[in-house]
């Protein structure tokens, strides 16, 4: 395991609401290293979304310093960061956001459209994706034909099709009830354990316990970090994506 995927120094976020300034985050300084699986943790406004929205370059800091595979972000411009932010970083959101008129291997095709990736290339890689989260059977189908936690595989599937550096997961399993949130849960264990980087936003405490690291959050602060066994709970990729098929 190395250093450097990601690492915030002295992080802070205020937002301006007419003449009145709203402080979020406040000198939050934590790294995510290769190979970890991170959930930070916090009530409802404590800055999690903040934070991830940072994170994933869809917003900037007010002060401090973040730092993504070793570049500075904030000194990129706006396309440079969207350039990175598509390569580099795969989201996974609670709603899923698919596309509900295109197929799931259409959905999963579509940060490679972004990327300028030719087509035959683009499907082929679409498919090795759905089949990595035990979906390649449901390629043609729409969401509106596939179960919540089957929309969330081909969500998962359309973070891994770039091959990120790190997947940031925004309340993964939240829309989700307690047997397929497991479900899913698993698969991400199994991503872990197979050496991707995780990064899960969360309020869940089954979902935190299972990652190998916990920041928590209280307004705006970090206010501790627990550390786990390296990753989430030490079985092998295999064991864990068979149980998560089930």
């Amino acid at each position: 395991m190395t250093d450097g995927i990601v690492r915030l120094v002295a992080v802070s976020r205020t937002f301006r609401m007419g003449d009145v300034q709203v402080p979020v985050l406040h000198d939050v300084t934590f790294d995510v290293r290769e190979g970890e699986s991170v959930a930070v943790v916090g009530p409802s406004g404590s800055g999690k979304s903040s934070l991830m929205n940072l994170i994933g370059l869809l917003d900037r800091p007010s002060a401090g310093r973040i730092f993504l595979e070793g570049v500075e972000t904030g000194r990129l411009s706006a396309d440079r960061c969207a350039i990175l932010r598509n390569r580099r970083i795969g989201f996974v959101f609670q709603a899923y956001n698919l596309l509900a008129r295109h197929s799931a291997l259409d959905n999963v095709q579509l940060p490679l459209i972004y990327a300028g990736v030719g087509r035959a290339e683009r499907r082929r890689r679409a498919e090795r994706a759905l089949d990595s989260v035990g979906l390649a059977h449901r390629a043609d189908h729409l969401p509106t034909r596939l179960s919540g936690g089957e929309q969330q595989r081909v969500a998962i599937a359309r973070a891994l099709v770039t091959d990120p550096g790190i997947v940031l997961a925004d309340e993964p399993t939240g829309a989700l009830d307690s047997r397929t949130g497991s479900d899913i849960l698993g698969l991400f264990q199994a991503l872990n354990a197979a050496g991707r980087t995780i990064l899960i936003i969360t309020h869940d405490r089954g979902v935190a316990a299972g990652c190998g690291r916990v920041v928590r959050l209280q307004d705006g602060r970090v206010v501790s970090e627990d550390r786990a066994a390296p990753g989430l709970d030490g079985r092998s990729a295999d064991s864990v994506m068979a149980e998560a098929s089930v």
